[in-house]
């Protein structure tokens, strides 16, 4: 998941345990594991839902469960909800973790539901305890956002119902283009995302995954991000929130590459 949320704890000098997400729990928290890992000493639960980069989506029932965890060990959660509004399913929009528990926090961004990762800004929902130590602290770093940044997206926000319209229909066609696809190919397969604009691709040939990256771009022009940057050999990340023809052509000439190699 989100690399800032162990990598800035870390920094910072906190004990970090990771909760591997597991394909075969289809990448969500295994409840009786994080059950495990949790203590007294735990400060805080960090969660990434809708999850980057396997699109699995946690709902109102599981959220509660680790709430129930957080509160027995008066421990906060941080959710980065990024990609909240990009649901397969109903409105788009799920469960927000400030909704459910008085010590959650939740982030979000225009960069991707709204599609303008170009707009540097975001925003925090939680507690006025805790939104007033956010400030402070950011008056040591960020000060504030741009003034055009800030322009734009308050243009975007107000008419965010048709942003989020569009960006729906787009993301919820190109996903069955994928689906179709890798129900195709005899050596992929996948956890098909509930949410988001990301999979990850499960492949059957023994070759690393930077590596398969490259030939696949240098035969293709295709380009996919390696597992291994993640920490997921044997997979490849792909984005399926472009235009539809580029989607499908990029699939296509790398099911013909695929078909050369064993």
């Amino acid at each position: 998941t989100y690399q800032q949320h162990y990598s800035i704890p870390k920094s910072l000098g906190a004990n970090v345990a990771i909760l591997r997400l597991m394909p075969e729990n289809n990448f969500l928290p295994d409840i009786t594991k994080l059950k495990q890992i949790v203590t007294n000493k735990t400060k805080l639960i960090a969660l990434n839902n809708p999850n980057n980069p396997t699109g699995s989506l946690m709902d109102k029932n599981m959220l509660s469960k680790i709430v129930e965890i957080a509160q027995s060990f008066d421990a906060y959660i941080i959710c980065d909800e990024v990609y909240r509004g990009t649901n397969q399913k109903g409105n788009g929009y799920g469960p927000s973790i400030a909704d459910l528990y008085a010590k959650g926090i939740s982030t979000g961004s225009m960069s991707k539901t709204y599609s303008l990762a170009g707009l540097r800004l975001g925003w925090i929902t939680a507690s006025p305890q805790i939104l007033e130590q956010i400030c402070i602290h950011r008056d040591y770093n960020t000060i504030s956002v741009g003034m055009l940044d800030d322009y734009f997206a308050s243009i975007a926000l107000e008419h965010r119902d048709k942003i989020a319209l569009r960006n729906l229909k787009i993301t919820r066609n190109n996903l069955q283009i994928l689906d179709n696809w890798v129900e195709n190919e005899n050596y992929i397969s996948y956890v098909k995302p509930s949410a988001g604009t990301t999979a990850l691709l499960k492949y059957e040939y023994d070759i690393p995954s930077r590596d398969f990256c490259i030939q696949i771009l240098e035969n293709t022009g295709v380009l996919f991000a390696p597992g291994s940057a993640m920490d997921m050999e044997g997979w490849l990340r792909i984005g399926y929130a472009n235009d539809p023809s580029v989607l499908s052509n990029g699939l296509e000439a790398l099911s013909k590459y695929l078909k050369t190699i064993k």
